[in-house]
């Protein structure tokens, strides 16, 4: 068994409220959710207007199928026109870990 998992530090462009921000963090978390089939959601940053920050993690039998949906998930944000991706942090780990 094999987990990756993501860590997105994301800069958001006209957004002045809470409510904003959630405008633009849901669809992003929901195509993500819906698109690849991982575990995703708004995990740093909730009290920022401009800042956020989102986890995911996915779980494999091959390393090969978690680095390529990681691959994927990494363009789908960073091609988000409506964000800025600041760092993005990616772990693997094994179960003989």
């Amino acid at each position: 068994m094999y987990v990756g998992t993501l860590s997105f530090d994301l800069l958001l462009g006209d957004v002045h409220s809470l409510k904003e921000k959630r405008s633009v963090v849901r669809p992003i978390v929901a195509e993500l959710q819906r698109k690849y089939a991982v575990s995703v959601a708004e995990t740093g940053n909730q009290n920022l207007h401009r800042r956020a920050e989102i986890g995911l993690a996915v779980v494999a039998g091959e390393w090969d199928r978690i680095t390529d949906v990681l691959d994927r998930c990494e363009r789908l944000v960073a091609g988000r026109p409506e964000v800025e991706l600041l760092s993005v942090r990616r772990r693997l780990h094994s179960d003989e870990d």
